[in-house]
């Protein structure tokens, strides 16, 4: 027998679970084997040939007025062995290795150190908001004690348990917010008080919702047959080519203030409307009317011939369609706008990301094209500025969830009442009563809030979630015509297959030449998980799914040269823009050697500048380079360049931790981690790339996506810091340093007198 699980169920027998899924997928009874209650849910054993099925017939239907979210549970056979049930093996190991670090983590950080644990806490305040959710906040005894360095920061998934006593309370929440002296959890209002004078505990939490999610997903696309489903997973297994019909006439943007209408009521945002003249997403100092030398389009709101073929060829796309948006080139404007033509030929749109920070950011391009998404996610995961977006946010402004608020009250009104009696003594039985009564008022509120949330999804031509954040119990069985995956090569392929089960057709928008899904288990890294679906279906298919957008508003034409040949086939182009801008032309900056120069290499081989290995983590550092890298910023500050346009960034963590020691004084400079600036941009980029050792060992710098995200970030200047005699060994980074000697931004070490 093949075990499903369904969530929530309500407090009942066996034969009311028996009853749900005979009537809803017409199996006999003699089909459905154990039923056994787990937590808030049920798992039934349904005949393996009918699994299927049953999951897609059950998964969102209604159950005494609630729908229901079902999955598989535990393993089973898949039909696409060589492939689902390989991601599926991924996933596992995956799994492995980040509760393998978490266990490290907490041994090896507590809350003496840089951790993921707080503990003796105690709770100060207690609040609802964040759509109906209890805010609880936590602070040391003395409230005006520092809590110790830690890794819960907002968004981030918890657990709270009591401490002290053998059996205490355990919720699970998301951290909304964290001060020096107290940090804030959101939790689900528990069914009774919490407990007064408790200490408390938190912990990081492994997001187990979202591996589930993505094996749920795999095994129903395996078994998916005679569906939209099976059509789409043909394609993408190369097993079908894909479709087009003819590209449609782009429909011209609605005049100001007439976007789409809000179905919750709320104000047109006015703030978000895009300004004229942004035809990419890095762009400054474009022309007034966006056109910046090319023909106008009164249609495309400033968007240039490729992103406007790039959006008809996706809207002429039955199947799948590729956006390739190289850095600077304006890919997620051009999604947005993607969108919006859906929306206005009546699509129904599921928009997503990998990150919470990348669907905010596509977020907030829809919100300047007048349209009106509802974002599903946690609201502390959601930016501030962007929360009133937020699904349970509009719920609770939903007159049915203002009620529900008003029930909600009389319950926990109800709840205090039975555990605080000042006078006489209650009669037996009455604090039962009381609180009986108080569970029964919060099921009545649970059904107004589930009534507001199923009215305003009904309503939304958009929706924008992270992949893992499409939930089934929300989304019950609306589907969609089309599913956009933004910064898609950034996702690992079992959660892409998420919007899959719900959509008609699918557009992965992001550069596959860019960094990879970041995997912590090297071993499923190696086997094929840190290979994006995007890369995947571009090298099954290359341009007859593909359009790649080539106009690119972020770097000088040095800048661009190297990654444009190495990685674009040779096909960037700098807008008029920026294609000559340097550092001296900015405001109050002299013009000096290091301000004039576009591209510059410092080549440091011969001069000792040796790596070294940082015990405890095993990240490299070099001490010589990066004492290097950090005169070269002092002496761009020193030229008037601001300290909030200069970046300094390098591939090991070490580096990272030691030139941040050395720029404490200069807080406005930025140091990262090329993982940390990827989808980022800054004026001046000086880069420590650290390896220097007598073997030519260049270590993950192997992987050459890696440079290249760091050498795009920056618009007008670019400094590399480095050992041509270690990099040299790579073919890639010998033809980086004949590219800076044939432009002449080549200079030794030796030569460094400023």
């Amino acid at each position: 027998m093949t075990a499903i699980h369904i969530e929530p169920v309500p407090r009942c027998g066996p034969g009311v679970i028996l009853a749900f899924v005979c009537d809803r997928t017409g199996l006999d009874a003699k089909h459905v084997g154990k039923i056994a209650f787990i937590g808030r849910g049920a798992t039934v054993e349904i005949d393996p040939a009918k699994a299927a099925a049953a999951v897609k017939a059950l998964d969102g239907a209604e159950l005494n007025g609630r729908p229901v979210r079902v999955r598989f549970a535990g393993k089973a056979d898949f039909t696409k062995p060589d492939h689902f049930s390989r991601l599926s093996q991924l996933l596992d190991l995956e799994a492995a290795a980040e509760e393998a670090e978490a266990r490290q983590r907490a041994k090896d950080g507590t809350d003496r150190g840089d951790g993921t644990t707080l503990t003796a806490l105690h709770l100060r305040e207690a609040e609802f908001g964040l759509g109906g959710r209890l805010l609880l906040t936590f602070s040391r005894t003395n409230r005006a004690e520092r809590l110790p360095p830690n890794r819960l920061g907002p968004g981030s998934p918890v657990v709270l348990s009591q401490t002290k006593v053998q059996r205490g309370l355990t919720l699970r929440g998301v951290v909304f917010d964290r001060q020096w002296t107290t940090i804030g959890v959101a939790v689900e209002p528990p069914d009774d008080e919490l407990p007064d004078a408790a200490v408390w505990r938190l912990d990081l939490s492994a997001d187990e919702v979202s591996r589930l999610r993505q094996q749920d997903a795999l095994r129903r696309a395996s078994a998916a047959d005679g569906d939209r489903l099976a059509e789409l997973r043909a394609v993408l297994l190369g097993e079908r080519e894909p479709e087009f019909v003819p590209a449609p006439t782009p429909r011209p943007p609605p005049p100001p203030g007439e976007g789409e209408p809000d179905n919750q009521g709320l104000a047109p945002l006015a703030t978000f409307r895009r300004p004229s003249g942004t035809p990419g997403d890095g762009s400054r100092g474009a022309a007034a009317d966006g056109s910046q030398g090319r023909q106008p389009l009164a249609h495309s709101s400033g968007l240039n011939p490729p992103q406007l073929d790039a959006i008809a060829f996706a809207l002429s796309a039955k199947d799948i369609a590729v956006v390739h948006g190289p850095p600077g080139t304006g890919k997620t404007t051009t999604v947005a706008e993607l969108i919006r033509q859906a929306v206005a030929r009546g699509d129904r749109v599921l928009a997503c990301a990998a990150s919470n920070h990348a669907v905010d950011n596509l977020l907030e391009k829809l919100l300047r094209l007048d349209l009106r998404p509802v974002r599903l996610g946690h609201p502390a995961r959601v930016d501030p500025d962007l929360r009133e977006r937020a699904l349970d946010i509009l719920a609770e402004k939903h007159p049915d969830a203002r009620q529900a608020r008003k029930v909600a009250k009389e319950a926990f009104a109800r709840f205090r009442q039975a555990d605080k009696w000042t006078k006489a003594r209650p009669e037996p039985g009455e604090k039962a009563a009381l609180r009986r009564e108080a569970r029964e008022l919060l099921a009545e509120a649970r059904k107004l809030e589930v009534l507001a949330i199923e009215r305003i999804l009904d309503d939304a031509r958009v929706v924008c979630a992270t992949l893992t954040g499409l939930d089934s119990e929300l989304l019950g069985r609306r589907r969609y015509d089309l599913a956009v995956i933004d910064e898609a090569g950034q996702a690992t392929e079992p959660a892409c297959w998420l919007p899959l089960l719900r959509a008609d057709k699918l557009v992965l928008a992001g550069d596959h030449c860019q960094l990879p899904p970041t995997v912590v288990s090297p071993e499923a890294a190696g086997k094929g998980l840190a290979v994006s679906l995007m890369e995947r279906v571009v090298g099954l298919s290359g341009d007859r799914v593909a359009r790649r957008l080539t106009v690119q508003y972020r770097m000088h034409a040095a800048i661009m040269g190297f990654p444009s040949a190495e990685f674009y086939d040779h096909e960037l182009v700098a807008d008029e823009s920026v294609i000559g801008h340097r550092l001296c032309d900015l405001p109050g900056v002299r013009a000096e050697p290091l301000t004039e120069s576009p591209v510059r290499f410092i080549d440091t081989a011969g001069a000792s500048y040796d790596e070294e290995l940082e015990e405890d983590t095993e990240s490299r550092f070099n001490r010589q380079e990066a004492a290097l890298a950090v005169k070269k910023v002092r002496g761009l500050l020193d030229a008037g360049v601001m300290q909030y346009q200069i970046a300094v960034i390098t591939p090991y963590r070490a580096q990272v931790r030691l030139l941040r020691d050395l720029l404490a004084d200069v807080p406005g400079v930025e140091v990262d981690s090329v993982d940390g600036f990827q989808g980022r941009e800054e004026e001046a980029v000086v880069i420590s790339l650290v390896r220097s050792n007598p073997e030519g060992a260049i270590g993950f710098l192997a992987d050459t996506r890696r440079t290249n995200v760091a050498l795009t970030r920056a618009r007008r200047a670019v400094l590399v810091v480095g050992d041509s005699a270690t990099l040299a060994n790579d073919p890639f980074y010998a033809r980086l340093l004949t590219y800076c000697e044939g432009i002449g931004a080549y200079s030794s070490v030796w030569e460094e007198t400023d």
